[in-house]
């Protein structure tokens, strides 16, 4: 019955310290200021070869402060009509940019590094919609430049051996797959999580990690179903999507910026189950059972943040001359953001982004 996935997702970097060099120093510019920002600009110094060259925001103050608090070298704000992003992508010596800005903004940015010769690590979510996914990617491939979508929790040890244990046949045939997160965002119409304008609601901000689940372990679906709430802002605060797949599996997927939720996920297969503790974006430990009563409780560190991980592969690649994450193909994104735009479609949201291009 089992269709396996065409690709188990599987690091070769699992066994090895994230922060150990795999080659020369890269040297960094992060672009925006903000909590996920400060907490990438952490790890990124756990490595022994990067540095953490240049740091840009709208306002020069706000640079100079977050470049003093987190050993930057140099800080560049916005000055006489150009944007401070655009000065950190002058800067010569910076080899790879980080970008952490709102989503509606990730098209431009990643554009402008693309066309300034940087490699790029982008937030998720990639972008607002597939089409502008598909031109970052046209762009970077042309450019022979990398580029990967941020999707840290993909290269987590306790991620990556969930991926590794429904993958082996431990589980026999995955038949289904539950996952959920879920937490009360206080509203604020300019708030990032909620302001259309910014790609704001449940679904581009958090569904990409119950889906990962279903990704990982099951592959992308022939089928999607969305049903949701959607504010008078006309994003959307809560979504259930189920995912179907041809040779019969399913997934139920919940995303909600309304409730709190257990955050776990599910692995059910014919022989097994595996069951996530802990959020499902850093699962720290795994249930696994054989059958009703044999279980076993496997349990993962994690340096730093978790956000060394995917640093990791990003350095690694570029130093190798890889210009794409075999662990998170650009394929991934693209088709991650067409399921995006469907799960859009059936819930009635749109961005102004959307009418751009």
């Amino acid at each position: 019955m089992s269709a396996p996935i065409a690709t188990p997702w599987l690091t070769s970097q699992s066994d090895t310290d994230p922060r150990s060099a795999t080659g020369r120093t890269l040297r960094w510019g992060i672009i925006a200021t903000g909590g996920i920002a400060r907490s990438v600009a952490q790890d990124l110094a756990l490595l022994a070869d990067a540095e953490l060259h240049a740091v840009s925001s709208r306002g020069q103050a706000t640079a100079e402060a977050f470049a003093a608090e987190y050993g930057v070298i140099k800080a560049y704000g916005d000055d006489d009509g150009v944007h401070g992003y655009e000065r950190l992508l002058a800067d010569e010596s910076v080899d790879v940019v980080y970008v952490a800005t709102p989503h509606a903004q990730h098209h431009r940015i990643v554009l402008a590094a693309l066309k300034a010769g940087k490699h790029v690590l982008c937030e998720k979510a990639f972008t607002i919609n597939a089409r502008e996914a598909e031109e970052l990617i046209r762009v970077a491939r042309s450019g022979n430049l990398f580029l990967m979508e941020a999707v840290w929790s993909r290269f987590l040890p306790g991620m990556q051996r969930a991926f590794e244990i429904a993958a082996s046949g431990e589980l026999g045939d995955i038949h289904w797959v539950t996952a959920d997160l879920g937490f009360p965002a206080p509203y604020s119409p300019t708030s990032r999580l909620w302001a259309r304008q910014d790609g704001g609601g449940a679904l581009l901000d958090i569904s990409v990690y119950p889906l990962l689940w279903a990704l990982g372990t099951l592959g992308f679906p022939q089928t999607v179903s969305a049903a949701g709430s959607v504010n008078d802002d006309g994003v959307d605060s809560q979504n259930a999507l189920t995912l179907g797949y041809h040779h019969g599996a399913q997934a139920q997927l919940t995303s909600s910026l309304l409730a709190h939720g257990p955050r776990t996920a599910t692995v059910a297969g014919s022989l097994g189950f595996l069951q996530s503790v802990g959020s499902i974006n850093n699962p720290r430990e795994l249930v696994v059972a054989q059958g009703w009563n044999e279980r076993r409780t496997e349990r993962f560190d994690v340096v730093g943040k978790g956000y060394a991980y995917e640093l990791r592969e990003v350095t690694r690649c570029i130093q190798q001359g890889i210009p794409e994450s075999p662990v998170m193909p650009l394929e991934d994104s693209l088709n991650t953001m067409r399921l995006f735009d469907g799960v859009r479609a059936q819930l009635g949201v749109s961005y102004p982004n959307d009418s751009h291009g």
